[in-house]
């Protein structure tokens, strides 16, 4: 087995709201599609990759308990964590080290009320 994770979905109530925010905050693109009831927009993704999608559905409550997804920050956190605020979202913890071996993380509350967590490795 090479990763436990395989796949995540971040509730949200407002689908355009919060997929302008996290294509905003990546500089990416996200295709949209209704599935089994449920409006999915999804993360890109590499063939081998793991990802995950933003998911409106009756049973998707947003939420700031729970389960922490971390996404990558790309090289430096740094830039990602910069576009938080003026996309809408609120920083809760600036960029920390978490050691030499590890890196950094840091911490956002989206436009739909869930905290997500950054990691990169500078």
């Amino acid at each position: 087995m090479k990763s436990v994770a395989v796949w995540f979905e971040l509730p949200v109530t407002d689908m355009e709201r919060a997929k302008k925010f996290y294509q905003q905050i990546f500089e990416i693109e996200m295709d949209t599609t209704e599935m089994g009831g449920a409006l999915m927009s999804f993360f890109p993704m590499e063939e081998t990759s793991n990802s995950g999608a933003l998911v409106k559905a009756d049973d998707a409550v947003p939420s700031d308990k729970g389960t922490l997804v971390y996404l990558n920050g790309g090289d430096d956190l740094t830039y990602t964590l910069q576009r938080v605020e003026p996309a809408g979202g609120k920083l809760v913890v600036a960029k920390t080290q978490i050691s030499p071996e590890y890196g950094y993380f840091g911490l956002f509350r989206d436009t739909e009320g869930n905290i997500v967590g950054l990691h990169s490795m500078k």
